[in-house]
């Protein structure tokens, strides 16, 4: 077996393990739109607006990753009693996994980040923000949750985002519950002085930071491990994990020699949260009892995974799982994928400004009618998803001894066509959840139907989308098929 094949075989030991993340909150908002023209006001680009979305940042983006790659996050952080705090608390309260500890500070404004996007290419980033240290009382709230979390943890991460959360009294009192508790403690660190880290585990730099807290170049391997031992010797941290971007991750730890990993080789659409990947992975790996030899692959995995994705996404178990079998997995399994993969695939291909269509149905037989179905879906846009009844669905709406093939041999079968990008199961009668949710450009049916009757149609047009009835091959038919069988 080899190595990759091997760390996804244990990656059942990432579920239950308990990370403790604290650190600096922020809301991240994206703003996308087409940017085609340029302001007769001056020279900048105009952005007509299409879309936005905001999802938590900073700490908050430490936690989603820990808890869409299996784990569990106790989540302590600072927010203002404004909107955007409000905002924030929302959306930590609905994330699976995640138990958020919310210290509130009337006097300190949640930090907002927007990011304005033409296609994929960010034109600009607007940060409100107010970053001052927190005040005596402030500190003591966030120590005292740290220390009644602590117990229930296998590992900590502290996300500096040099907005005053992590003040020097702080990091002196969690690290050292994180030694009298024997778990490790990890840091994503912020600013030039490492030593205020000093007695953390593992420190996770990206290249630049490495330079600029040490002084010393990181361009080849042989500077960032003399960088790292740097960081090591004189802050009194236990070890470095530098993150290099296209060159990979570099680990090193004490005397042993350095561990120098490659880059997952993938498409680069977005950079925004990548570093919050690698620790959360790092120290989930840990907390469930992988040797950092054995984390540190599964951290770059993940980061390859998010960077190929649109905004501060997450890296999802299932897909770190796909990711590590990609070598011996058929390519049409990639395409089986879950409600919130098909979301943030969906999201990718709009910021490529291309077009999403979805059909949906049964699909226990195969026969000529629904391949020229997927053909002329296909035509009609650029991506295709199709949507698939679960088991108990179809026999609800077909009735006994049906279906005939399994939800996944159905899924396998549409997956291995040509025409079809994505396949997606849902286990209502209807589609009408997963169409709010994907809010495809173009929903696709048989000409068997009118629009009116089309489930789902009205909601698709209410948004903007469109309704195409496909002719069909006449005299096939999954239930007429089946009973000349029998």
């Amino acid at each position: 077996m080899s190595d990759r094949a091997t760390l996804a075989s244990r990656l059942d030991r990432l579920r239950g393990a308990t990370v403790l993340c604290i650190g600096d909150a922020m809301l991240d908002r994206f703003v996308y739109g087409d940017a085609s023209r340029i302001s007769p006001e001056a020279p900048v680009p105009v952005l007509r607006v299409d879309r936005e979305a905001t999802m938590l940042g900073g700490a908050g983006n430490v936690a989603r990753n820990i808890a869409a790659m299996g784990g569990r996050a106790h989540f302590i952080t600072l927010v203002g009693t404004d909107p955007i705090g409000q905002e924030f608390k929302r959306l930590a309260g609905q994330i699976n996994n995640v138990r958020p500890a919310l210290v509130t500070d009337a006097s300190r404004p949640t930090p907002l980040k927007t990011r304005f996007i033409a296609g994929t290419q960010q034109l600009l980033r607007a940060d409100q923000e107010l970053a001052l240290p927190v005040s005596g009382n402030v500190e003591e709230q966030i120590i005292e949750a740290a220390l009644v979390a602590i117990p229930a943890c296998q590992a900590i991460v502290l996300s500096d985002y040099g907005k005053g959360v992590l003040s020097a009294r702080v990091l002196e009192q969690v690290i050292a519950g994180a030694h009298k508790a024997g778990i490790p403690t990890l840091v994503d660190p912020k600013g030039k002085d490492y030593a205020r880290y000093r007695g953390a585990d593992l420190v996770t730099p990206n290249r630049k930071e490495l330079a600029e807290a040490t002084g010393l170049p990181t361009g080849d391997d042989d500077q960032v491990t003399s960088a790292g031992r740097r960081v090591i010797n004189v802050c009194g941290i236990g070890g470095v994990l530098a993150t290099r971007g296209p060159d990979g991750m570099t680990l090193v730890t004490g005397s042993r020699d350095p561990h120098h990993f490659r880059a997952e080789t993938r498409e680069v659409f977005d950079v925004s949260g990548a570093g919050d990947t690698v620790i959360a992975a790092m120290s989930l790996g840990l907390a469930a009892g992988f040797a950092e030899s054995e984390a540190v692959p599964l951290a770059n995995v993940a980061a390859g995974i998010v960077v190929g994705k649109v905004g501060t996404a997450v890296a999802r178990i299932e897909e770190v799982t796909a990711a590590l079998h990609h070598h011996d997995t058929p390519e049409h399994d990639a395409k089986l994928v879950t409600w919130d993969r098909a979301a943030e695939t969906v999201e990718l291909w709009r910021t490529q400004g291309l077009k999403v269509g979805l059909t949906n149905g049964c699909f226990d037989l195969l026969h000529p009618g629904h391949v020229r179905l997927m053909k002329e879906a296909r035509a009609a846009c650029d991506r295709l998803i199709v949507a698939i009844n679960g088991d108990a669905s179809v026999t609800r709406l077909k009735g006994a001894g049906r279906p005939v093939q399994t939800e996944s041999a159905r899924a396998a079968v549409l997956a291995g066509m040509a025409s079809v990008d994505l396949v997606v199961v849902f286990g209502q009668d209807t589609p009408v959840e997963l169409l709010e949710r994907l809010q495809p450009d173009l929903l696709v049916k048989g000409s068997e139907y009118t629009v009116d009757q089309v489930v789902g149609g009205d909601i698709v047009q209410a948004y903007g989308g469109r309704i195409l009835l496909v002719d069909l091959v006449p005299g096939f038919s999954t239930t007429d098929t089946i009973a000349r069988m029998t």
